[in-house]
Parts: C-alpha cells; structure tokens; sequence
C-alpha cells in the first residue's frame, strides 16, 4: 500500500468516473463544437451564479489568463505574501502580463479591506496602476485556512469603490465553501473572475474552469489559445469533471476529518516543534531543529509514505480522496515509531 500525502492532486479517477470519462460525447473544442466542454462549463457558471466559463488545463492557466485579461503591463497586483498566483506559477505575473505583485503581510493568507485600502497607490504618472487585487480560498501555504463570507464582501465593496477588479484563485473553494455556510452562488456575486480546480479534492485527473462574465470569458478564451490551451477532444476530461461536481463536493468533509485526526497525532509527536490551525485538508508543521526535514521525509518513503518538504523544518500533508481510515491508521504508526 503507497500512502501519498504530498497533495490533494495526487488523486486517480474512481472506476465511475472513468466510466462517464469514456461514454463521454466529443468533438472538437477550439470550434466550440465539444458537447461535454460545453456542458461543463454551462454546469461551472451556472453553480456560481456567472454567465459563462471557459474549461483550461490548469489552475496556473485560469489564474494566468485572468491576471492578463484583468490588467496592462505596467499595473500592479495586490495579493497576500503566500499566493500560489506569485509563489508557485513560474513568475507568470510579470512573464505573462507584464505586471508586478505587490505583496501584503496577510492573516493565515488572509488580507484584509483595510490591508488593500492602503496598498492602493496613487493616481500619479511615475507609480504602477493598480488595478487587481487577488485573494486565494482556502490558502495553501497558510495551512487551508478560508475567508469568511464577511471578510470577501468588505474586498468585493473595496474593490468596486477604487474601480479594482477581484479575481479569486478557488483552487479548494468547495473546501472552504463544506466548512461554511456561504454557497457558491454566494461566492460568485462578489468577484469579477473565479478560478475552480477540479483535479485536487474533486478527484478529477486534469482542469480548472474560469468564471466570469460573457465578455471577460471572450477574451479568456483567446488569451487560453494564445497560452497554448486550447484542448481539442478534451470532453473526455470535462466529463470527469462534470461526474467530479455532481458527486464529490460533501465528501470534501471526510478530508478534512482526517486531517484534524492526523494533526492530533502529529502534535504529540516529540520531534515537531509546532503545527498550524487544520481547517480543512492541509497540515503543516514544522519539525524541531534535531529532526532534519530530509531523514524524516526518508524514513516515511521507507514506509510507503510519500511526503515533501514544505520549506525550512517545515513538512505538509495534504488529504484527499484516496486517502482512507486504513492510510490514516498506518500513518499514525510509522509517525510514532520514527
């Protein structure tokens, strides 16, 4: 049995979904003319209440293309210091669009109203524009921590007052959305554009969609061809995805069961020095100075457990679908004996 905990997109299509994969009726999608792209992305818009998508390879690429649609070189992107937009898409920011990332010292990944307020610059000619501000929910390096309903609308009224556009990075929003009692047609009144993965918790093999309005997805779909993205006969993914929105969103929950259990036993454990808030699938701790990060990323590989470093002393878990009680019950063992 190999235990892989080093993320959420680690996960394999079930037999079902493998089933609606292959029956799945294609055709060409740079035509416009694929059924199952067609119907998933009138299924994504639909859920959040916007009035079209555009299905892409990635959550890089939909979180891309919205940045260039969204600004002009020379502007300015406001996010928390911990963004997957600036920390891990290859410095897209500024190789695809020409703009830069000023970056705010948030809450757990959380900025605040008041926290754009004040990085917003001023309307002279030798300072950058800007012009978006992006926030990600949950918030991976912060441990999956999520924003509230509150705290997005005090951005989305900040925002529209300084003519700034809001682009929300969901790449688990439908991890945040089990934990609260906001809705994705709750999510989607607020932003201009919404990123969704369905290949991490939502167990789909490849995709994210991008949410907006009809003319911003016009001109999404043309930078996604200049980018490269443009699937041909991809209705064999969309109808994984499609099988991913209509049967894996509440077990979201069993994820984040399991991580608070394993965070419990991680704490206990005398060679971790700490270990941030679990909210939701993603544990992260840090291991104490005598425990080097690659010994016990060694032993655990010893054991079938595969794992990553997640920085200086620090190690993430990440749980998902194919993660089970039984995985959960062996980690707990080959945690204790190291």
């Amino acid at each position: 049995m190999i235990i892989d905990l080093r993320s959420d997109t680690v996960t394999k299509p079930t037999k079902p979904m493998l089933e609606a994969m292959f029956s799945a009726e294609v055709g060409d999608d740079v035509f416009g003319e694929e059924p199952a792209v067609n119907a998933l992305e009138d299924k994504a818009a639909k859920l959040f209440g916007k009035e079209a998508a555009l299905f892409c390879p990635s959550g890089t690429m939909t979180n891309q293309i919205a940045i260039k649609v969204h600004t002009q070189p020379g502007d300015e992107v406001l996010c928390d210091v911990t963004a997957h937009i600036y920390n891990y898409e290859g410095g897209g920011i500024s190789f695809n669009s020409g703009a830069q990332a000023k970056l705010i010292h948030g809450d757990r990944g959380q900025i605040s109203a008041q926290q754009v307020l004040e990085n917003i610059n001023p309307n002279f000619d030798w300072l950058t524009r800007t012009s978006l501000v992006c926030i990600e929910n949950t918030a991976n390096r912060a441990g999956g921590s999520y924003y509230s309903l509150k705290q997005m609308q005090e951005l989305a009224y900040v925002c529209s007052l300084n003519n700034l556009k809001y682009h929300l990075d969901g790449a688990r929003i439908f991890n945040a959305i089990i934990e609260n009692t906001y809705t994705p047609l709750d999510i989607g009144r607020l932003f201009d554009s919404i990123s969704v993965c369905l290949s991490k918790g939502l167990g789909a093999p490849v995709g994210s969609v991008l949410l907006g309005d009809k003319e911003f997805i016009r001109k999404a779909r043309r930078m996604r061809k200049v980018f490269g993205g443009g699937m041909r006969q991809g209705g064999y993914l969309a109808a994984a995805g499609i099988y991913a929105l209509d049967n894996n969103l509440l077990r979201l929950k069993d994820d984040h069961i399991r991580a608070k259990k394993l965070s419990s036993i991680i704490s206990g454990l005398s060679y971790v020095d700490n270990i941030l808030p679990v909210d939701t699938n993603i544990i992260i701790f840090n291991l104490t100075e005598k425990m080097k990060p690659e010994f016990f990323v060694k032993k655990l590989a010893e054991n079938n457990i595969k794992a990553n470093g997640f920085g200086k002393q620090s190690i993430r878990f990440v749980t998902h679908l194919d993660y089970t009680d039984e995985m959960l019950e062996k980690t707990d063992k080959v945690l204790k004996s190291i």
